[in-house]
């Protein structure tokens, strides 16, 4: 049994390059009109299964698990030949079985099909058949080549910061290889730990999370996702950061008045507290790391160009709040005085007409899918005249339900 990631074919197998994913959306790049709403299905389709699997009380890593076999699975099918949402929920009843968390079939066609029903996806074709799901799960994991082992960067958090044995996150260190000190490390000697705050902790945790929404799990070793998010949390979480800065200036001598008057009972009981437990030194952990931190630093870049793509993704809620507010706006500055050159009003049409160009919405992604499955559709109708069009047999039944 593997130890570690880098025992495991995942590191061979599932670390693909930009070419591969470029490669993989090349037919749904013919069938729609900005490739950056590529970018954005990648937040949308995580965002649905994250919502799916709490509605199913799935761990996180269960969630994870589903978002990873949601993205291979695209690898090698595209968007516009399949339908989504079967492929979301075989992803996540296979994600239960693999994961230990299973869920019967017939709750989870129960639950999707309630689910998608609901605004915004208005998805009323669901079928409420279980052989479809199960059909649906068959074709899932030929295409993962029935590995359904997935390694992610809780793992590396977990041990990094010494976290193992904490009651509440002992469930998510189950994985394979937690714990083993045998054998070398990336992180160099076995003394590379780190301590955090547990709110430090969280918010690297998070960032892990928000990682799923893009491709960077198929593009880098978990190790390395998780040691960007600690990097990343150190840098932004406020204490963690003065933390760091007073490290940075160690050489300075602070004046002692420059601090409040303490009793010397308070002195003493504080010396002794900091000699039992010396403040780390973030800097050396990070340079004493056997990896590349140019490549970290890569890695951290993207994953800020993920939070700034995801500014521009708003529940359709969200949407329609901000939208009604800059109408109000605009109404008001059309009644001022002067407010017109031409003394003629021109009021919004509609509230879709405000921050369009802003904010990506479920509903007009779900719009710009439908328009590139109808012209995929459409080519295939009329293929027969021409070069004929490759259409995937084993999702064709499948599909048919959409």
């Amino acid at each position: 049994m593997a130890t570690d990631f880098w025992a495991s074919s995942h590191y061979k197998r599932w670390i693909v390059d930009r070419a591969t994913l470029k490669e993989s959306r090349s037919d749904d790049l013919q069938y729609v009109d900005d490739p950056e709403y590529l970018d954005f299905f990648a937040i949308f389709f995580a965002n649905v299964i994250t919502k799916l699997g709490k509605k199913l009380n799935f761990r996180q890593r269960v969630i994870s698990t589903a978002i990873v076999f949601f993205r291979r699975f695209y690898i090698k099918n595209s968007y516009c030949e399949t339908d989504p949402f079967i492929v979301i929920a075989a992803c996540c009843y296979v994600a239960g079985k693999a994961e230990e968390s299973p869920v019967h079939i017939k709750n989870m066609v129960a639950e999707a099909r309630l689910f998608f029903s609901q605004q915004p996806y208005g998805v009323k074709y669901f079928p409420s058949d279980n052989s479809k799901l199960a059909e649906m799960e068959f074709y899932l994991v030929a295409d993962l080549e029935c590995d359904l082992t997935v390694f992610h960067p809780y793992r590396t958090l977990l041990s990094i910061c010494k976290k193992e044995s904490s009651n509440d996150l002992q469930t998510e260190a189950g994985e394979v290889g937690v714990g083993v000190d045998d054998g070398p490390r990336y992180w160099g000697s076995g003394d590379g730990q780190l301590e955090l705050p547990d709110d430090a902790f969280q918010l690297a945790w998070s960032i892990i999370n928000d990682t799923y929404r893009s491709d960077l799990c198929l593009l880098y070793p978990p190790h390395l996702l998780a040691i960007t998010a600690l990097y990343l949390a150190v840098v932004l979480h406020g204490p963690t950061r003065e933390l760091l800065q007073q490290q940075s200036h160690s050489a300075d001598v602070t004046p002692a008045h420059s601090s409040p008057r303490r009793s010397s009972r308070q002195n003493s009981s504080t010396s002794s507290s900091h000699a039992k437990k010396p403040s780390q030194d973030f800097v050396a952990f990070f340079a004493e790391l056997n990896i590349s931190m140019s490549l970290v630093a890569t890695i951290a870049q993207e994953i800020i160009s993920l939070y700034t793509l995801w500014e521009r993704y708003l529940e359709d809620s969200d949407l329609v709040d901000s939208a009604r507010t800059s109408f109000h706006g605009h109404a008001s500055s059309q009644a001022q005085p002067g407010a017109s050159h031409s003394g003629v009003s021109t009021p919004v049409e509609s509230l879709d007409d405000v921050h369009r160009p802003h904010g990506v919405t479920p509903t007009f992604l779900l719009q710009v899918l439908t328009r590139m499955r109808e012209n995929r559709l459409s080519d295939m109708a009329h293929a027969s005249s021409g070069r004929p069009v490759a259409v995937n047999k084993m999702l064709e039944r499948t599909q048919a339900a959409g």
